[in-house]
């Protein structure tokens, strides 16, 4: 299930960060299984803000502000 975050959108990862929590809210999942879930979500939340920042840092250019580095 290794995919390339950046291909994904940031609201195809808020989805599948959604599906990821309902997995954690099972009773039913094993230990490792609710570990590899952890796992991804965080990679995703990660990712997640990596792509937030990237943006963040567009509109300040559009917007003619300094960005520091």
């Amino acid at each position: 299930m290794e995919e390339n975050k950046e291909e994904l959108s940031i609201e195809e990862m808020f989805d599948r960060l959604d599906g990821i929590m309902r997995t954690l809210e099972d009773s039913r999942s094993t230990l490792e299984e609710s570990f590899a879930s952890y796992e991804a979500g965080m990679r995703l939340v990660r990712a997640c803000s990596e792509k937030i920042d990237k943006v963040e840092k567009q509109i300040m250019v559009v917007n003619g502000e300094e960005t520091e580095a």
